[in-house]
């Protein structure tokens, strides 16, 4: 019998100290409603909820830009049905303008008319924003500066003599050589350099498709053959060609590069996901009354400055002239396609607005399902939680019971004593 080393109180005390921190440990789960408090816990499951923590957040977020783009969409979009009114009512002020029943003064009247109407134009695409950002005249996020129509102009470099039969094809059209000239059999003289740069002139000029895209002209001391673009068919594309003869290096030498113009956009960079990249960009069009052509300053806008930008009276365009019938014409023409470039850009606003529709759908739908993932790692079963917490709660009470009975075994020394 020993009583300097209680090795059963030892073992109990143990077993007791066991038991109190799996309770602890039961109840601080129980409390928070985690499984793991502490990277202590299950540390490869806490690095795995914390990243799937910085996806749901992010998409989360990633829904409120979408909505906040939304939003910047149905201001611009809202701001365009009134200028697509304005235009309508333009638009019957020139049929109205239009009918010789109107005396020199009537027509002066819609001019006031229309002169304010512009201008009105003007103030929605000026002032049209979404915090603080302009969103119709060019100036706001990212702009794209306005670019003018300019035609290519191409030159048709042909080095040495055609061969009879050898043929040359110009923009998808094919043309063979011959001894003359013939626009209906498309065979071209293939004599002398003159005779074969004249004759390839008389084909393209006779050819509807290269007629439609081209002015075609050849010089006399060089022999080359110029390719213009026509009005309407500008492109930065140079023509291509391409020959059968094997002594004949037929190629396009630029010498200027067409461009079709385009009005100044505003773009704006929508963060739609959680991730770095995840994005997609909103263009908004310049639709102020010069973008959309009714301002001028040929013979069918006004000869005075009557429209101002809409933020004060100084007068700096001249609005659509409706003072004769033939102006009031051209007017409604010039109008139709404003009001049709404006349903165009409405048209593309109502396509991101659905577009980020599902884009909102979609994430709130990963959102949901990666927050059941994370659960399942976080979350702590409270009903399993709690049967450990009472299993580990009556350990704790028995090991103090046994405590107390291994701490009066030493007691016994003392009988042998008397």
């Amino acid at each position: 019998m020993r009583i300097n080393h209680n090795i059963t109180a030892l073992n109990t005390y143990g077993k007791l100290n066991s038991a109190n921190n799996a309770q602890a440990k039961s109840m601080e789960k129980l409390s928070s409603g985690l499984r793991i408090n502490s990277a202590a816990d299950d540390a490869a499951g806490l690095a795995i909820s914390e990243k799937m923590r910085g996806q749901i957040r992010g998409l989360d977020q990633a829904g409120k830009n979408a909505q906040d783009s939304i939003s910047m969409i149905q201001t611009a979009e809202g701001a365009l049905g009134e200028t697509t009114n304005i235009l309508q009512r333009m638009r019957e002020l020139a049929v109205q303008a239009g009918n010789d029943s109107n005396t020199e003064s009537d027509r002066g009247e819609i001019q006031k008319e229309m002169n304010q109407l512009t201008s009105e134009v003007n103030r929605i695409g000026n002032t049209t924003e979404f915090n603080s950002q302009k969103l119709l005249n060019g100036t706001g996020g990212t702009t794209s500066p306005a670019t003018t129509t300019q035609a290519g102009e191409y030159t048709l470099d042909l080095t040495g003599q055609f061969a009879s039969g050898d043929k040359i094809t110009i923009d998808g059209q094919e043309f063979t050589a011959g001894a003359s000239t013939d626009t209906t059999t498309g065979t071209f003289n293939s004599g002398t350099a003159a005779d074969q740069a004249n004759g390839l002139k008389s084909l393209i000029d006779a050819n509807a498709t290269l007629s439609a895209k081209y002015d075609v002209s050849v010089d006399s001391s060089t022999n080359a053959i110029t390719l213009t673009q026509k009005t309407g068919k500008e492109s930065a594309t140079a023509p291509t060609v391409s020959d059968t003869s094997t002594t004949v290096d037929a190629s396009i030498g630029e010498t200027t590069a067409g461009s079709v113009a385009s009005d100044a956009k505003s773009s704006f960079t929508s963060q739609i996901g959680a991730n770095a990249n995840q994005t997609m960009t909103l263009e908004f069009s310049d639709m102020r009354a010069a973008a959309l052509g009714i301002v001028g300053t040929d013979d069918n806008f006004t000869k005075g400055k009557t429209v101002n930008d809409g933020a004060n009276g100084t007068a700096n365009e001249n609005a659509l002239d409706v003072s004769t019938a033939a102006k009031a014409g051209n007017a409604v023409t010039v109008l139709q396609n404003a009001i049709d470039k404006v349903s165009g850009e409405r048209s593309k606003l109502g396509a991101y607005q659905n577009r980020l529709d599902h884009t909102i759908n979609n994430l709130s739908t990963s959102s949901e399902n990666l927050t059941a993932a994370e659960s399942r790692i976080r979350d702590v079963d409270m009903a399993r939680e709690m049967m450990e917490q009472t299993k580990n709660s009556i350990l704790s009470q028995a090991s103090q019971a046994m405590l107390g009975q291994a701490n009066q075994q030493p007691q016994n020394v003392l009988q042998l004593l008397r």
